[in-house]
């Protein structure tokens, strides 16, 4: 994923260095703001290092805001987002569920963000980009609550972030939610953890995230789409060294099974 404070071709260049397959482009000011990036910039940048894309959206828009005006300039920004998205190629975009509705209940703020939801979802299918809401701790983490969001609308995809299912639970949610939405997954964020409340993006096999086991339940659903390692960290060695441990263990995983042993 690009910083969104740093320049967006820098990041590019950054990305194709280490030897990825795309970039998780969030669109989010003040440097990767959806209203100043220069499309065809970052258009010919992605075909010069035949890199992918998958959109990545602002997490903090309150799309279920009490106050309507706050909710529509929420889609505003949203479907600004999936014009810069489909102007670069991209096939997916993700969404984050609001739920900071301060004196609301939860029933309000499931309420609004189907309505922002259903309404997104039409504009973006016109310009060839899906939906993908991502879980995220406390409020849309277990089967369960995302099923609130993901039931009612069966065109939305599931945004699995193995990272944030390890977070505000007893146990990882991962299992449960390809159990419950395996079929919809078009994309997954990968970061460590070490329980708790805390999101802090550490490298893999720094903190409590079973990556083994997830690879195994990712596997076992026959995924092999993209993954983000969303290590947030100054040393980007930690970035490669994340790389190279998924690798080798997605590697060993598919040999376990292939094997006669396995």
């Amino acid at each position: 994923m690009n910083h969104p404070a740093r320049d967006i071709l820098e990041q590019i260049e950054w990305v194709a260095s280490l030897g990825l397959g795309f970039i998780d482009l969030t669109l989010e000011p003040p440097m990767a703001a959806s209203w100043r990036v220069d499309r065809e910039a970052i258009r010919l940048a992605l075909a010069r290092h035949g890199l992918g894309i998958v959109g990545h959206t602002a997490f903090y828009l309150p799309i279920a805001s009490g106050i309507e005006e706050i909710r529509q300039a929420s889609m505003q920004e949203l479907r600004r987002c999936v014009d810069v998205f489909a102007a670069l190629g991209a096939r997916w975009m993700n969404v984050h569920p609001d739920r900071h509705a301060p004196m609301h209940s939860r029933s309000f703020f499931v309420e609004k963000n189907l309505e922002t939801l259903g309404e997104l979802m039409p504009y973006a299918a016109s310009r060839g980009i899906g939906l993908m809401l991502e879980n995220l701790p406390g409020d849309f983490n277990t089967a369960a609550q995302m099923g609130e969001l993901l039931d009612p609308l069966p065109d939305l995809g599931l945004h699995l972030d193995i990272g944030h299912a390890n977070l505000l639970v007893s146990h990882s949610t991962v299992e449960e939610l390809l159990k419950a939405f395996g079929g919809r997954l078009r994309h997954v964020h990968l970061h460590d953890n070490k329980g708790g409340g805390a999101d802090l993006h550490l490298p893999l096999g720094t903190g409590s995230v079973d990556l083994r086991g997830a690879v195994r339940l990712l596997q076992a659903r026959g995924y092999d789409g993209t993954i983000t390692l969303e290590v947030f960290t100054p040393d980007p060695h930690h970035l490669s060294y994340s790389r190279d441990l998924l690798q080798r263990v997605w590697t060993e995983e598919l040999a376990a099974v292939a094997s006669p042993l396995g």
